[in-house]
């Protein structure tokens, strides 16, 4: 299963960072209220595994995987908490081999042709383009899929409620990562998560 697949329609993944377990509740909980049933959960913290755990526990429906992910140590620990897919801020071989040996779908990030063939080489033709906005954005993503046109795309960086609808609207992306929506109390990441939803629901392709 590529990680489209895994996603299911769902077109807006929440970055999130837990920072700490009482944040917990205030940020998935306002996710899952404002109806964005989906958590990529930043592996860079101290208690990023409990945050996994965390959710998958106390919302089953939510998707929740693990996010900055960089070598084989990380990707067991988040495989262990739960993570039900695995995201990169570049391309790991031993991250994508232990994704596929326990089918976990793998998104790893690149934003160069030499980072994309490498990615096609390993069978993975979903990319994170990360950072976008520091790499050309949409106008970058347009020009690799002139030369990939096989490969389809999830911009992640500078992502947000300005710019999501150009985002989505190319038919290459597949969905958006995006960090504005867990800011704020509970209250404030519902509305803003329906806010989001609200403007995907807009497009027209």
């Amino acid at each position: 299963m590529n990680i489209e697949t895994l996603f299911n329609g769902r077109k807006i993944i929440p970055v999130v960072t837990i920072e700490r377990m009482e944040d917990c509740e205030r940020i998935f909980g306002g996710l899952s209220d404002g109806g964005l049933l989906a958590a990529e959960v930043c592996f860079r913290t101290e208690c990023a595994e409990e945050a996994i755990r965390y959710a998958r526990k106390t919302y089953p429906k939510m998707l929740v995987g693990a996010g900055t992910v960089i070598d084989g140590g990380q990707c067991r620990r988040a495989l262990g908490a739960g993570a039900q897919f695995i995201v990169s801020p570049g391309l790991s071989e031993d991250v994508a081999l232990l994704s596929a040996q326990a089918d976990v779908p793998y998104l790893p990030g690149t934003v160069t042709p030499t980072g994309i063939m490498r990615a096609l080489a390993l069978g993975i033709d979903r990319i994170k383009f990360f950072p976008a906005c520091n790499f050309g954005g949409l106008a970058g993503i347009k020009s690799l899929s002139a030369a990939f046109p096989q490969v389809r795309f999830m911009p992640t960086g500078g992502v947000d409620q300005e710019n999501l609808t150009d985002y989505l609207a190319y038919p290459k992306i597949f969905a958006c990562g995006g960090t504005w929506m867990t800011r704020g109390s509970r209250e404030e990441i519902s509305q803003k998560s329906r806010e989001a939803l609200a403007l995907a629901a807009s497009i027209k392709k």
